[in-house]
């Protein structure tokens, strides 16, 4: 299949680190009249001890609850919404972000604004006591969807007996025993300068955010981080856990150890999984939903963390189809081993570069894009350099990512649904023993 012709990037990118620690990352992109600004923490789950799990997302929906310039929420929040822009935060494993999203008229005072969030939160014990309940429905909301309760499973399967593997929001247990004096003993030790980077996206100048940083982060604290709780590799697969719901449907999540975001085969893996079920041309889809018609939707797709990572597969089928089912899906995983074609080694290269070409279209993704690789990955790669590298991946690489990866004893399952027991699809999972 010929190549496509090459895809064009205008996206640039600045970096500055202030006196203080605090890391300024820009990209100006003239074309668009809105401005995406992101406060990247290297803070999330995986700082957590036991005794701490949930302090990061709890930490993070208490720095909307008031700072000593703006003591309420409402006048946080309006300060974007009455000026119609977006404000809105997240907590994930290694990183948690806050972000707006404004016209160009108005960024300065969201950027304003959540520099005054992260620096001057007042963390009120009375609001902590308010928040903690919103926290519980989060955390209840969750387990209550089989599709995100067959989720967590598989984490817990793939990674036992450590933060990789429970739930990013905690337990309504351990969000209840967190003190106000534990979420300051955690601010003042992963929200420093050293430990923040500032990525924003729009038609701006880099030197005047780098100004308007400094002046209003120019002292913030510093001090030595928690420690990231290392990866453990403590799966020995293949294993299964089936939790019985009345659902209409049994929701099933698979999952492989994969790679990091340093490992040198990570883009393999990730056009790996694009020919195995990130479409719907893909060999799942084709295979299990349009020749047997065993599922509405299956798809696949590719986790990665500083030092480990995950090939996963999500479906839901009918519960009394199960035993076809599940054979099938694995079959198909395990034949990626078998190598891939030309045609769809070519396809994957094409919709991958394509993909991430259309997302650099939106400020908020360019923002996200050059701030967690500041963060996470201490560089930042360009898009033309990740396009590089993406088409350096041969067929020939793709296979032997498979055989490297694909393997039985690195695999688990999570079913959800009206099921009694999982020692059914132990079977087809031992593959190439």
């Amino acid at each position: 299949m010929p190549r496509a012709k090459k895809l064009q990037s205008s996206l640039l990118f600045e970096r500055t680190r202030l006196p203080s620690g605090v890391r300024v990352v820009t990209s100006n992109l003239p074309h668009t009249n809105a401005v995406s600004i992101n406060f990247l923490f290297g803070a999330g789950s995986r700082f957590e001890t036991d005794s701490l799990a949930g302090a990061s997302h709890l930490f993070e929906h208490m720095l909307f609850k008031g700072t000593h310039k703006r003591p309420t929420p409402r006048e946080i929040v309006e300060v974007v919404e009455g000026v119609g822009g977006t404000l809105n935060a997240f907590t994930e494993r290694e990183l948690t972000g806050y972000w707006c999203r404004l016209a160009l008229p108005h960024y300065r005072q969201g950027l304003d604004l959540v520099a005054d969030m992260v620096s001057n939160s007042i963390l009120r014990e009375d609001d902590i006591a308010r928040e903690k309940p919103v926290v519980y429905e989060e955390i209840r909301a969750s387990n209550d969807s089989p599709g995100g309760r067959v989720s967590l499973l598989l984490d817990q399967l793939l990674w036992p007996n450590q933060p990789l593997g429970r739930d990013i929001a905690g337990s309504v247990e351990s969000v209840t025993a967190i003190t106000r004096d534990e979420m300051l003993g955690y601010l003042h030790a992963q929200y420093i300068s050293k430990n923040l980077v500032v990525a924003v996206a729009g038609n701006i100048a880099h030197k005047d955010i780098v100004d308007q940083v400094h002046e209003a982060l120019g002292d913030y604290r510093d001090a030595k981080p928690y420690e990231m709780f290392p990866f453990e590799d403590q799966l020995q697969g293949p294993a299964v856990c089936v939790e019985k719901r009345d659902t209409e449907q049994a929701h099933v999540a698979i999952g492989i150890h994969g790679l990091s975001m340093f490992d040198k085969d990570r883009h393999a893996l990730s056009l790996l999984s694009v020919i195995l079920g990130e479409t719907m041309s893909s060999r799942l889809f084709e295979e299990i939903r349009e020749q047997r018609g065993l599922a509405y939707d299956i798809h696949s797709g590719v986790g990665q963390f500083k030092d480990a990572g995950a090939l996963f597969v999500e479906c839901g089928v009918d519960p009394e189809r199960t035993l076809e089912a599940i054979p099938v899906i694995v079959e198909e995983v395990a034949k990626m081993r078998d190598g891939v074609t030309e045609r769809e080694h070519s396809q994957a290269i094409e919709l991958t570069k394509g993909r991430m070409m259309l997302r650099m279209e939106e400020s908020r993704a360019v923002a996200g894009f050059i701030g967690s690789q500041e963060l996470l990955r201490n560089e930042i790669r360009s898009i033309e350099q990740v396009v590089a590298d993406i088409e350096a991946v041969t067929a020939e690489d793709i296979k032997r990512v498979a055989e490297r990866v694909i393997r039985p004893e690195k695999m688990a399952m999570a079913i959800v649904g009206p099921l009694e027991d999982g020692d059914p699809f132990l079977k087809a999972m031992e593959f190439g023993r």
